[in-house]
């Protein structure tokens, strides 16, 4: 199968099948390294009523709703999401305002809304919600995006509130790729060298000013970060980095096998979300991580590909969308593992399709979803299929 194909064959098929099979292989690879990562730490608490399969369950069913959502949202033409793009955008900017009011705080954290039976949160979904508002935003503001005042500020001053209400959680790493994803889809959609310059410019600012309003456990994340093995770090800021660090070491090429992990031994917090990384490193080796980044870059150049196809369909926000969708899951792979490796401070942020979270998954499914139906519109255009609006 091409990755990029700008040649029309009437006899393609009508689904991706490449990227359904990755994007299950890695939902499988994370159900199971969920289930051997979180063993140890349910089986030894009574919130988890001791039971080993605690997370595995909850996991499973996070799949189930997703997969769910994930079949309705590709039912959904691709113009519908540019009309209402907007409004599901301010939808998100309301729940992050909600969640600093009556959200529930774990970790220093404030960033779930309670649903009773499952927990919301509101900046997995925003993260989706960029994307379609920023390309929205660059089909309406084409003319003018190469000017400042008209073109860029306007949405400049809505992400500057919206990372404002993110850094409140705090959440960095979301911030961190809400902005990504942002700037990603500005560039693409003929933001100037100037105004790139001039954000170049005003970064270092930007960085200050994070740091000044910065949790203190989180700027105590950052210090660490410099040397995490030093005495003053290791049990404290720099705990989780030299834990995860070890289990790359101990996994080796091959990896120590599956469910033989010793960090996930109560020794590396969160290993079953944020460092199910290090994990996948020390049970299946440096083979098994190559494995897993392979599969996401074939997700990240092909979503590119059917966006180069949406281009050629003379369709521009589905271009975006889906350029917009590999932006994100480029970027937030990338800090995870980063992260995992000791290369990157630690922000929070999971490893899509395949941590332990049911918004996470949830959301994850879905812009997997939407970017199967961009392709599946594109196909069904080469075949002479349109779409009424």
């Amino acid at each position: 199968m091409k990755l990029f194909s700008s040649q029309k064959n009437y006899n393609l098929p009508i689904y991706d099948y490449g990227l359904i099979w990755a994007a299950l292989l890695l939902l499988g690879i994370g159900l199971v390294m969920v289930y051997s990562a979180s063993i140890e730490l349910a089986a030894g608490q009574q919130k988890y009523q001791f039971q080993h399969y605690y997370f595995l369950i909850r996991q499973s069913a996070y799949l189930l709703i997703a997969f769910i959502c994930g079949y309705i949202t590709f039912l959904i033409p691709v113009y519908f999401w540019q009309r209402w793009a907007p409004y599901l955008f301010l939808i998100g900017v309301v729940l992050l305002i909600l969640v600093l009011f009556v959200g529930l705080e774990r970790n220093n954290s404030q960033r779930w809304l309670s649903l009773g039976v499952a927990n919301l949160q509101p900046t997995e979904l925003v993260k989706l919600f960029t994307v379609m508002y920023a390309s929205d935003y660059v089909l309406r503001k084409s003319k003018q995006m190469r000017t400042i005042v008209k073109g860029f500020l306007p949405i400049l001053a809505v992400m500057i509130f919206t990372g404002f209400l993110v850094s409140r959680e705090p959440d960095l790493g979301a911030l961190i790729v809400i902005t990504a994803i942002a700037m990603g889809i500005l560039f693409l959609g003929g933001l100037t060298l100037r105004v790139i310059l001039s954000l170049a410019i005003l970064a270092p600012f930007g960085v200050w000013g994070a740091i000044a309003i910065m949790a203190p456990y989180q700027l105590k994340r950052i210090l660490a970060f410099s040397d995490p093995w030093s005495p003053e770090h290791i049990l404290d800021g720099g705990y989780q980095i030299t834990q995860a660090q070890m289990a790359f070491g101990n996994g080796g090429f091959f990896g120590v096998g599956v469910g033989n992990s010793s960090a996930k031994n109560h020794f590396l917090p969160e290993a079953h979300t944020d460092f199910l990384m290090a994990i996948i490193g020390e049970e299946f080796g440096l083979f098994g991580v190559s494995i897993v980044i392979g599969l996401f870059a074939f997700l990240v150049v092909r979503m590119f590909g059917i966006a180069k196809e949406s281009i050629q369909n003379n369709k521009h926000f589905a271009a975006l969308m889906a350029q917009g969708i590999a932006i994100w899951f480029a970027i937030q792979c990338t800090i995870n593992i980063a992260v995992n490796l000791g290369l990157f401070p630690t922000k929070g942020l999971t490893l899509p399709l395949l941590s332990f979270g049911g918004s996470s998954v949830l959301v994850s499914i879905i812009a997997i979803a939407i970017v199967l139906r961009i392709d599946h519109e594109n196909r069904r255009n080469l075949r002479g299929q349109h779409y009424n609006k």
